[in-house]
């Protein structure tokens, strides 16, 4: 079974040590405890603020690069620089450079982004602005389904910040053979936008992320929405496999845009929603 690239702990901002009182049935004591870090990280574009995430503050250059081509702001990795990252005693400010044109493309949009740790689309000022048309993925690769339990039995188990609090999520990129990148944050969505920008960090064109993202599947700890199926989609990952429920918009865009939708993944059962011919 491939072993885990994994690199969130308590050394890098994703733990939080304190004391609390433990009630018991025959007492109560003081212990020591941790708890899953969640912090303001301002995401700054050639100078100008573009959305105030609330995430763990650990892997902060994979969430800068990843959320940038999850939404679609930069088109490859190479489009994307992370100039700096700034801590204060509010949060974290992570200072990205993009092209001109991007920036221009950006500005248009005219999109102020409040998110939450379990919210992905907070601060969409219009409906037709909140569900837009997904790239279409044309893969052909196929995965049995004991690759996709195998990779599920990954995830389950390279995950320290939940083992450490009981309090993140994760999201893994799982190509058979190859070490699994996993990623974990308090929001769902913040642990695949990490996930996806590892996965794109030693990538510099689009053509060479697809390259990558054809020869694995996407496993993650939460419920498969759309916002998650919209991530997955912009790099271009063809398999989606959730360990809980899936939602009805997300088998719709799923199925609109090439994707197998895979939920209920739990050892060797898992139901698939979209595009089954992938799972052999």
């Amino acid at each position: 079974m491939p072993t885990a690239r994994t690199k969130p702990d308590a050394s890098n901002g994703g733990v939080s040590d304190l004391a609390l009182l433990r009630l018991r049935p025959r007492g109560r004591e003081q212990v020591a405890d941790k708890v899953i870090t969640e912090a303001p990280i301002a995401l700054v574009y050639n100078g100008v603020p573009f959305a105030v995430m609330m995430a763990t503050p650990c892997d902060l250059e994979d969430f800068a690069l990843g959320f940038a081509l999850a939404e679609g702001i930069v088109a490859s990795p190479g489009e994307f620089e992370l100039v700096d990252v700034l801590h204060s005693d509010r949060g974290v400010s992570l200072q990205g450079l993009i092209p001109q044109a991007r920036f221009a493309t950006l500005q248009q949009r005219r999109r102020s982004l409040a998110g939450r740790s379990g919210c992905g689309l907070c601060g969409i000022e219009a409906l037709e602005d909140a569900v837009l048309p997904l790239p279409r993925i044309e893969s052909t690769a196929t995965f049995t389904r004991g690759a996709i339990a195998a990779g599920m039995h990954t995830l389950a188990n390279s995950q320290p910040l939940n083992a450490a609090t009981g309090g993140a999520h994760a999201a893994a990129f799982i190509a058979p053979g190859q070490p699994a990148i996993v990623r974990e944050d308090v929001g769902r969505h913040n642990a695949l936008d990490k996930t996806l920008g590892a996965l794109a960090a030693d990538t510099h064109s689009r053509d060479a992320l697809l390259a990558r993202t054809a020869q694995g599947f996407l496993a993650i700890t939460s419920r498969a929405s759309w916002e998650m199926v919209h991530k997955a989609a912009h790099a271009g990952i063809a398999v989606i496999a959730a360990i809980s429920a899936p939602t009805s918009l997300a088998i719709q865009a799923a199925d609109a845009a090439g994707i197998t939708l895979i939920a209920f993944a739990r050892d060797d059962a898992m139901n698939i929603y979209t595009h089954a011919g992938r799972v052999g």
